[in-house]
């Protein structure tokens, strides 16, 4: 990240002055928006819109503005159009309410809000109009096959066509559809598409390129994030996963992109465990990606969350970043001056054959410096081969020299497309062993859940088993119980019935007694 500037309040004073591909944080007079994360911006008329957002987990509805030419912020305030009956009964509703995850497009002479989470209940995508002129705000109404609610969706503006993609619905479930919604008519439909699409996903980047191609890079499930490139074709409406060559790409999610011409800028996003710290810059036509600059890790620019736009300052394109979150919330306004780019790119999807081909033609030789005469490809093949026959000077070493040299450079054209698809290839299979290694690591976590799940199955058998015996043991000893009381019954009724019998005894000894007596005394 470049230094601070401390410079005056216009911007193209010192434009010129800047570095080409590197950072430099905006000095802002006066003060500044609450720090947020996944808010939406756009340019428009010199100046950054930034609109809602989240911080701390509370979603915001404040829109923001800052001046790129006096370098200043201010909120606008809206007001709900008045002539507009889209509202009905619900005229108390908030003008713009607080959402988080939503797109912000240009067009006309205003802005176009859709998508997003927000805390007020709605089963399908809401648009809503912003008049930069008036300041109101309406809601637009949409007929069609309308979306779903979701936030974390791609949208990207196709001439007079929003294209959205993906998403994350309210029930937070995962989306890779495509709607289009025609802003002539503002009718939705839903696109079927041909061939393998991404994998359901939010958080992710979109592109267009030459008024046909959709380029989505990146974003993440819930469990993973994603560093592939798909393209949808406008015209067949078929996805494709083409080879990339260039720098390695890690994955990411939350980051943001902008596309000047052939060239689309990715700045920022993470993967839960750190920020991404790289900017890139993919080549649409040549499908490469090349690393623009870097910052040092936990800086602003390394954020998830934040916006990427361009701003047209004395006829230059700059890149203007805002926002994000990289361990604490930011509100800096960054720029980056984009290095002129040539504009001659082959078509997009060239095959390697026909690069080869195209570097393999050469002009016609002349007559060079020294006056030495070279082969002339305007002529014929055996007009040519008749004059090296004839003549013999070091000219023929000369021909063959340049023959060799023009065939050499084919080779060596030819040999590094080879070497850098090889080198996709690698990174193919090393990704490939990668996830391979991951899915090894939790099959032997499940693995061990299940022995440790067996292990305790085994042990509460156990204990069971060992119940069931204590249950017997408890049915016996209730068995002897009864034989003890059955017994203790018997004896008690033996000991009355002799308790009975000594009573009697007792009773009758009198009248023995008298008869004895009365034998003594006779």
């Amino acid at each position: 990240m470049g230094a601070e500037v401390t410079v005056d309040s216009d911007i193209s004073s010192w434009l010129l002055s800047l570095a080409y591909d590197q950072w430099v944080a905006l000095p802002v007079s006066g003060s500044r928006p609450s720090a947020r994360y996944k808010h939406a911006a756009e340019v428009a008329n010199g100046k950054l819109y930034i609109t809602g957002g989240s911080r701390n987990g509370r979603y915001l509805s404040d829109i923001q503005v800052f001046d790129l030419r006096t370098l200043t912020w201010s909120a606008l305030k809206l007001h709900m159009d008045s002539e507009s009956d889209q509202l009905g009964d619900n005229s108390s509703q908030e003008v713009l309410p607080a959402t988080s995850g939503h797109s912000l497009v240009k067009w006309g002479n205003g802005l176009l809000l859709l998508g997003g989470h927000s805390k007020e209940s709605s089963d399908v995508v809401t648009v809503r109009s912003i008049d930069l002129e008036t300041h109101s705000c309406c809601i637009v109404k949409t007929s069609g096959k309308v979306p779903i609610a979701r936030g974390g969706q791609s949208v990207t503006l196709v001439g007079s066509r929003l294209i959205m993609f993906g998403g994350e619905d309210i029930g937070r479930r995962l989306l890779n559809d495509i709607h289009i919604l025609d802003l002539e008519t503002m009718t939705w439909d839903v696109v079927v598409t041909l061939q393998t699409p991404p994998s359901p996903r939010f958080d992710h980047t979109a592109a267009i390129h030459a008024d046909r191609y959709l380029l989505i890079f990146g974003g993440c499930s819930h469990s993973v994030c994603f560093s592939d490139l798909h393209i949808l074709d406008l015209d067949t409406m078929e996805w494709s996963q083409p080879q990339i060559q260039g720098d390695v790409v890690s994955p990411r999610a939350g980051h943001a992109g902008i596309a000047i011409n052939e060239n689309w800028y990715i700045v920022g996003g993470g993967d839960n465990k750190s920020g991404v710290s790289e900017t890139l810059v993919l080549n649409m036509s040549k499908l490469v990606w090349s690393v623009v600059t870097s910052v040092k890790e936990r800086d602003p620019l390394a954020s998830e969350g934040l916006s990427l736009c361009t701003g047209l300052v004395n006829g230059e394109k700059l890149l203007v970043a805002f926002g994000g979150y990289y361990g604490k919330y930011n509100n800096e306004v960054y720029v980056l001056r984009t290095k002129p780019k040539d504009s001659l790119r082959p078509k997009i999807f060239q095959s390697p054959a026909a690069a080869a081909a195209a570097a393999s033609v050469t002009a016609a030789y002349a007559l060079n410096s020294k006056g030495e005469k070279k082969i002339d490809l305007k002529k014929n093949e055996d007009e040519n081969l008749k004059e090296i026959e004839t003549e013999s000077s070091p000219q023929d070493f000369t021909v063959d020299v340049n023959l060799i040299t023009a065939e050499k450079k084919t080779l060596e054209s030819s040999l590094t497309e080879i070497r850098a698809q090889n080198s996709k290839l690698t990174e193919d299979l090393t990704e490939i062993n990668n996830t391979h290694e991951d899915l090894s690591k939790e099959l032997l976590s499940v693995k061990g859940q299940l022995a440790a799940e067996t292990s305790r199955c085994f042990k509460l058998e156990a204990q069971i088993a060992e119940l069931q015996k204590s249950l017997e043991s408890l049915h016996s000893i209730e068995d002897e119980l009864q034989v003890l009381r059955s017994q203790k019954s018997a004896f008690e009724r033996d000991m009355e019935f002799s308790n009975d019998g000594t009573t009697q005894r007792q009773n009758s000894g009198g009248v023995w007694q008298w008869i004895a007596g009365g034998t003594r005394n006779s």
